[in-house]
């Protein structure tokens, strides 16, 4: 009988993962249920992922209309290098006096994200406008069964 291998992470390596990972492809819906899938930076604390960006942007609106989103981070280029996290959930808006979670979100997507950022002084005046009217943020709460493989626990001959 062939020993049965499994590409899935446990809840904990899921989680490091998803810690670790740079960007995520976040799927909310549109009013006519046509998915809309956008790459996002993020932050992972507390077994959730958070989302922020400016706050007059069209994803916010799909999610204020309907709150059910995807979320997914993958890595690796060489077939036995392929991990991924995938988790279905509901989206919920941050509130403004929520400032403890707001400063950890700051604060990871400052630790992730500073080298990769263009300096607002280098950026035109309607980005640089845009990223200063204001922003808002999504916690992302998974429901249901997490998604994950990582083909390097398949051993190369069995």
């Amino acid at each position: 009988m062939a020993t049965r291998v499994s590409v899935r992470l446990n809840e904990d390596e899921i989680w490091a993962f998803l810690e670790q990972g740079h960007t995520g492809i976040l799927t909310s819906l549109r009013r006519d249920g046509m998915p809309i899938a956008i790459p996002i930076w993020y932050a992972c604390f507390d077994r959730a992922i958070y989302v922020s960006g400016p706050a007059h942007t069209k994803k916010w609106k799909r999610i204020d209309h309907d709150p059910r989103v995807s979320f997914l981070v993958e890595e690796g280029l060489a077939w036995r290098e392929l991990q991924a996290v995938q988790l279905n959930g509901t989206a919920s808006f941050v509130d403004e006096a929520d400032r403890e979670t707001r400063r950890r979100v700051a604060a990871d997507i400052d630790r992730k994200y500073a080298s990769f950022r263009t300096a607002p002084k280098a950026m035109p005046k309607a980005t640089k406008e845009r990223y200063d009217s204001g922003t808002r943020l999504i916690r992302i709460e998974p429901e249901g069964r997490i998604l994950s493989w990582n083909n390097a626990k398949l051993p190369l001959s069995l």
